[in-house]
């Protein structure tokens, strides 16, 4: 059986010099690779008590201390559980109870103890570093239905669910991908994917497999940080989710074709790229082969798609691999015919690469799995030439007058028309009583001034009447999970709301802004911060006198240090300090106390800040306890250290980063609003 862990094996001692991994200036060999993961192996063993069957949970830095001690963890023989690193403590905690690992490595800070134990992943890598290897001869091949992996899916809401993934089934997708999209031992693939999910591991493990080199990249959060990684490390291949190969191919601009031309290949998974998307990267980049993939966390990929083979099929997913038997069944399990839309059933899968079920979770398991077949909840049919069409996931089809549309069939024919940037197609209840439900279009322009009614003559000759859009409401952007996929629900909670401020982009900010104290480990970019900063400057200011500033901490240490001190102060003081869950930067509003007005000039520059924050995708929340604590002598002390006046109080301290939470709607006071007419 070809495990990972013998491929590294074998690997490192053909070819020890051949590059594994990189990430900025760190780079390691398949060589070194091999001589970390054995030593690791060996502390797993003998100092943490790592046997065969035990279940070790990794916190999935994009980072090689991840992959080193994911493969160490399977040199023992023990099923790795990767966890999501910008998880809040609720969900890491949900993975961890689920579970049940014997030993947490992760680097990310839990306020309450765990039942399983915790180390530090990178401290752990360090003294790795430094022991001893296991011997190569100690490996001991597992059997294949032993189980290697739990892969917890990305659901929103309910208890997580652990896809068991066993040798057999890693195996099998790992060739998959391998062969899907034609990866080569001398590829260099930049992978910015979350390494807990299917994707990304699946993307890392046939990289490992095949020995190529995995470049890896803490997100895709700008062009710019992709742009330097193409170029450094030469990059070959790309993987990508749709939402983002749509944002860089819009900040890049006219340079689209120079940054990504020398790519050879492109892979697209986690959602679906649309056609217009897939046709301009096809035009654009004539050298580089463009592949579609379909997969899930219970499947791995399964379903491909070469767009550059097949530019007449972009609608389609592809077909399915060899060896994945594939069918469609009515909502009681039967087969059905699936030859064109209206025929269309839900997607059954077979093969090796299926996973054994959800761990601890039987009848979700039995609701999965039904005599070796996987079935999904995407809705499809299968042309001809065994093409495979996806109308949606079976909830999300709308059905007008009794016939089904797909949201995915009306969002690819929207798509082309020139004013839409991108687009998503829900069902609502018909108005009228008459349709039962009704497609409308959530719309995010190309540029100001989209024209409704060329849009609705531009579907009228693409799709039939009962399948166009009753309303159109326009966003800034469409909600979207942390694989960037799209929330339908969260589209359908909108309109619910009755559409108020959807098309208004300054309402819809205010309206739809939440406090956010969880924050992913992402950094905010200076730029950002300095956009900011310049829109508190542009609040009210009584009598226009400016008196406040601006103090903006994107040191981590300095942050933390803040944090130290003022907590220190609060206990003394008895003054609540809450909220303050390591954020990327603060911003501190300060004001003159002999300015009569400071408080209000503070308040609106400090509510700029946030809804401008919002607008770009970040997280706030208002933290208060310096506005009381201002004149206590260590802190004084650290204000006069950030250059903050002598006089002045700071009424705001902002904490700011890329959300790892939603943040919630509190209710509002309903008596509140007096009219006198």
């Amino acid at each position: 059986m070809d495990t990972i862990v013998k491929s590294v094996l074998r690997h490192g001692a053909e070819q020890p010099d051949k590059p594994a991994l990189a990430l900025k200036d760190r780079r390691l060999t398949y060589g070194a690779l091999r001589e970390q993961m054995l030593a690791a192996a060996k502390l797993l063993r003998e100092e943490c008590g790592i046997a065969p069957g035990n279940r070790v949970a990794i916190t999935a830095v994009s980072k090689p201390e991840y992959v080193i001690a994911l493969l160490a963890a399977q040199f023992c023989g023990a099923v790795t559980v990767p966890v999501d690193k910008s998880a809040k403590e609720k969900g890491i905690r949900d993975v961890l109870e689920t579970a049940e690992p014997k030993l947490f490595l992760t680097d990310t800070p839990l306020k309450a103890e765990t039942a399983c134990a915790r180390r530090s992943l990178r401290g752990f890598c360090a003294e790795a570093a430094s022991a001893e290897p296991c011997a190569p001869e100690d490996y001991r091949e597992p059997e294949p239905d032993a189980l290697a992996e739990l892969i917890f899916t990305t659901g929103t809401t309910g208890k997580p669910k652990g896809a068991m993934l066993t040798y057999r089934a890693v195996e099998a997708s790992t060739k998959n991908t391998w062969t899907g999209i034609g990866m080569l031992d001398s590829d260099r693939i930049l992978n910015p994917l979350p390494l807990n999910h299917s994707y990304g591991m699946r993307v890392l493990r046939a990289s490992l497999y095949g020995g190529a080199a995995t470049i890896l990249q803490n997100g895709f959060s700008f062009a710019k940080d992709t742009e330097s990684n193409l170029s450094k490390f030469a990059c070959t291949a790309l993987v990508s989710v749709p939402a983002t190969m749509e944002t860089m191919y819009r900040d890049m601009g006219d340079r689209f074709a120079e940054i990504m031309g020398g790519l050879r290949n492109i892979e697209i998974s986690a959602g679906f790229l649309s056609v217009g998307m897939k046709r301009r990267i096809l035009e654009l980049l004539p050298q580089t082969t463009l592949h579609d993939t379909w997969g899930s966390s219970e499947s791995g990929g399964a379903v491909f798609l070469n767009c550059t083979e097949h530019p007449d099929k972009l609608g389609s997913i592809g077909r399915p691999i060899d060896g994945v038997d594939f069918k469609a069944v009515d909502a009681a399990g039967a087969a059905v015919a699936a030859d064109r839309p209206e025929t269309a059933g839900r997607m059954a899968l077979r093969g090796p690469m299926v996973m054994a079920g959800y761990y601890g979770m039987p009848e979700e398991s039995a609701m999965a799995l039904r005599d070796g077949w996987l079935y999904t909840n995407d809705l499809v049919y299968r042309d001809a030439d065994g093409f495979v069409y996806m109308m949606g996931r079976a909830d999300d089809i709308i059905n007008v007058g009794g016939e089904k549309v797909s949201p995915v069939e009306v969002e690819n024919a929207a798509s082309g028309f020139e004013e839409i940037r991108e687009c998503a197609c829900i069902g609502v209840e018909d108005p009228e009583g008459i349709m039962g439900q009704v497609p409308v279009l959530f719309v995010v322009p190309e540029r100001a001034g989209f024209h409704e009614e060329l849009c609705e003559k531009y579907l009228v000759g693409k799709l039939e009447r009962h399948k166009l859009p009753r309303r159109y409401l326009l966003l800034d952007r469409l909600p979207r999970n942390r694989m960037q996929k799209l929330d339908r629900k969260a589209l359908l909670a909108l309109y619910d709301r009755g559409g108020v401020g959807v098309s208004n982009e300054v309402i819809r900010n205010i309206l739809t802004r939440r406090s956010i104290r969880e924050f992913t480990n992402e950094p905010v970019p200076r730029e950002l911060l300095e956009t900011l900063a310049e829109c508190g400057t542009y609040a009210p200011s009584g009598h226009n006198m400016q008196t406040w500033r601006f103090t903006v901490v994107r040191s981590a240490e300095t942050i933390a240090e803040i944090r130290t001190v003022t907590e220190a102060a609060a206990q003394r003081n008895k003054v609540y300090f809450y909220g303050f869950n390591h954020p990327a930067a603060l911003i501190l509003v300060s004001n003159d106390r002999r300015n009569k007005y400071c408080v209000q000039d503070a308040s609106c520059a400090a509510q700029n800040i946030m809804l401008a924050a919002h607008s770009l995708g970040l997280g706030s929340v208002w933290l208060n306890p310096l506005m009381t604590l201002c004149d206590e002598p260590e802190i004084r002390e650290m204000l006069h250290s950030f250059n903050v006046p002598e006089t002045h109080i700071v009424w705001a301290m902002i904490a700011l980063g890329y959300p790892a939470e939603e943040g919630k709607l509190l209710a509002k006071k309903s008596n509140i609003i007096e009219w006198i007419e």
